[in-house]
């Protein structure tokens, strides 16, 4: 079966730093991104980061630029995405999804994901 397995989530202060990690499993294909997504409490959820597999795209919304970085590890089949500089605002569950074949090796957040994560709490106090 086709896996993804988020993990890293926890409780920081506001400034601290954390590294979320996503395990691909069973996947059939070679192209493909990963796409972090994000779910706060009473918000819809939003699309926070993504890379294709070939390392032709990476993507980040506006709230985390020059906080955030994504990558990968083929050799390991991880997605990784380094939050430092957290703020309370970065509060909420994290999603890891795949999009296979993304159009032109280009990932994006608004297009449908086959598979996804079950998710990874992140708080962030204040």
């Amino acid at each position: 079966d086709v896996q993804l397995v988020e993990s890293g989530g926890g409780l920081v202060q506001a400034g601290e730093s954390l590294r979320l990690s996503c395990v691909l499993s069973g996947f059939p294909y070679d192209d493909y991104s990963i796409g972090w997504f994000r779910q706060a409490p009473g918000k819809e959820r939003e699309g926070v980061s993504c890379i294709d597999s070939k390392d032709r795209s990476i993507l980040y919304t506006d709230s985390v630029k020059g906080r955030f970085t994504i990558s990968s590890d083929n050799a390991r089949y991880t997605v990784y995405l380094q939050m430092n500089s957290l703020k309370p605002e970065d509060t909420a569950v994290y999603y890891c999804a795949a999009e296979f074949w993304p159009p032109g090796g280009a990932c994006a957040f608004d297009r449908y994901h086959e598979v996804w994560g079950q998710g990874t709490l992140v708080t962030v106090s204040a």
